[in-house]
């Protein structure tokens, strides 16, 4: 048996190999540099300044590449890798643990504004940090991130400060909602990211049923989304809720089905295709087999509830732009 299963093992890649190497290489370095930005924590400009130079010494050339091609739209990555980025915060939190979370605040408020993305996602990780003592500033630096973002790996780390901003205030849902009405495929994405990170935030209720009861409506409302940056985030919330209430997100995706069944819509059947692996066999196989020849077309219109009423808001500002008031027919109608 353990001869099989050695014969099974499959040997890490050379890439596998040399990032590892590389990142054991420079832990200390890593380290170091998270603890000389504790000495820095009030002088932004010179924290940024240390933090730049920091990430460049610690940059791979060949994982900026990589970053750049996955994520297409980021820029000005410095190729910073993720375990050596995560232990210059885990030594700068530990410092700082007994900073004015104000001046942590108006360290992150520099930092979201630099041009180097990991310097950026640096200082979301430490968003979560001021949350509950900071909630109205720390929401405002979110919103404002949330805004700029322009690649999904940003909008994927700032769902982990929202996910938490949701835990420790349930009002924070409602804003959460206005956002899978956003013109930004990335807001939108944001939507799904969060509801999928939720269940990793370390707080009580994380893992809570109760969650899916918020959180698969607004899954209704961004289903038959056209880009594909929201269909992933979606299925990825799907699975998670998959795991929080079984019977429920299974009954939306048998709900759903019907709907791209009846319309033909390809960028619904995509979201529920990749969302079955969670569900039952049988039911993720009748689902599969139901969709079967319904594919994503590239020039398909966004076919959610949101986008429904994206249009029509935007139908009625135009006619009253124009001084023309809706006529009969022209208002929002029930279905």
């Amino acid at each position: 048996m353990i001869e099989a299963q050695a014969r099974t093992t499959k040997a890490p890649s050379p890439v596998t190999v040399a990032s590892n190497a590389f990142v054991a290489a420079h832990l200390g370095e890593a380290t170091a540099l998270g603890e000389r930005l504790v000495g820095l924590v009030a002088v932004p400009d010179a924290f940024v300044a240390s933090l730049r130079a920091g990430f460049r010494s610690l940059g791979d050339a060949a994982n900026a590449e990589s970053g750049r091609r996955i994520a297409p739209g980021l820029t000005g990555n410095l190729g910073v890798r993720l375990p050596l980025m995560e232990t210059a915060h885990k030594a700068f939190k530990r410092g700082t643990r007994q900073t004015s979370p104000a001046t942590i605040l108006d360290v992150v408020d520099r930092l979201l504004a630099d041009e180097v993305p990991e310097i950026r996602w640096f200082g979301m990780w430490n968003l979560a940090r001021t949350l509950s003592p900071e909630p109205e500033r720390t929401w405002q630096l979110l919103r404002r991130a949330a805004g700029e973002a322009h690649e999904w790996i940003t909008v994927d780390t700032l769902a982990h400060p929202y996910g938490e901003g949701l835990l420790r205030d349930p009002r924070r849902w409602e804003e959460l909602g206005r956002l899978a009405g956003s013109s930004s495929r990335w807001q939108r994405r944001l939507v799904g990211s969060t509801l999928a990170t939720l269940p990793h935030v370390k707080l009580s209720g994380a893992r809570d049923r109760a969650l899916a009861e918020r959180g698969l409506p607004l899954i209704v409302q961004l289903i038959g989304d056209e880009e594909p940056d929201v269909q992933k985030a979606l299925s990825w919330a799907l699975r998670t809720f998959a795991d929080l209430d079984a019977v429920a997100t299974a009954s939306l995706l048998e709900q759903e089905t019907r709907v791209a069944v009846r319309n033909r819509d390809g960028n619904r059947a995509w979201v529920i295709r990749d969302s079955l692996s969670k569900l039952p066999l049988p039911t993720a196989a009748r689902l599969r087999a139901d969709l079967d020849g319904i594919r994503r077309n590239p020039r398909a219109t966004s076919t959610s509830p949101a986008a429904d009423a994206a249009r029509a808001l935007h139908s009625a500002a135009t006619l009253a732009a124009a001084g023309t008031a809706p006529g009969p027919g022209l208002g929002l109608r029930e279905e």
